[in-house]
């Protein structure tokens, strides 16, 4: 039962990014308003994380199958890709560093920030 409970908090907040995908005009996906909206949550400790914990590590667990079904509709329209493979590729490339210095520029600030929290 506390694994129901658990995964139907997740969907509530799936659902909620899903209503405010369709009230706020902004091209924005409705997972990402859920994220958001559950990271205040714990942010604020409205909810726990103890309150998800082992539903969010299984789903986080398994998220590379949820790639299969994607990557077979990538195999079946390799004919419309094909032509555009180069681009692609060296979109990725160059979008994969830009995140991973994003993401490390972020991290660093948090932990600067944390670190002058903790000496005040």
């Amino acid at each position: 039962m506390k694994y129901v409970l658990q995964f139907l908090i997740i969907v509530a907040f799936t659902f909620f990014g899903e209503l405010l995908h369709h009230i706020i005009p902004l091209p924005i996906p409705a997972s990402i308003y859920g994220i958001v909206a559950l990271f205040i949550c714990l942010t604020m400790k409205w909810i726990k994380v103890k309150d998800i914990k082992e539903t969010s590590t299984f789903l986080i667990a398994i998220m590379p199958v949820m790639f299969v079904s994607p990557a077979s509709g990538l195999i079946d329209s390799w004919h419309l890709i094909q032509p555009k493979v180069v681009p692609f590729v060296i979109i990725s490339f160059f979008t994969t560093f830009i995140v991973m210095g994003a993401t490390g520029w972020v991290a660093q600030i948090v932990i600067r920030l944390k670190k002058k929290g903790e000496a005040q």
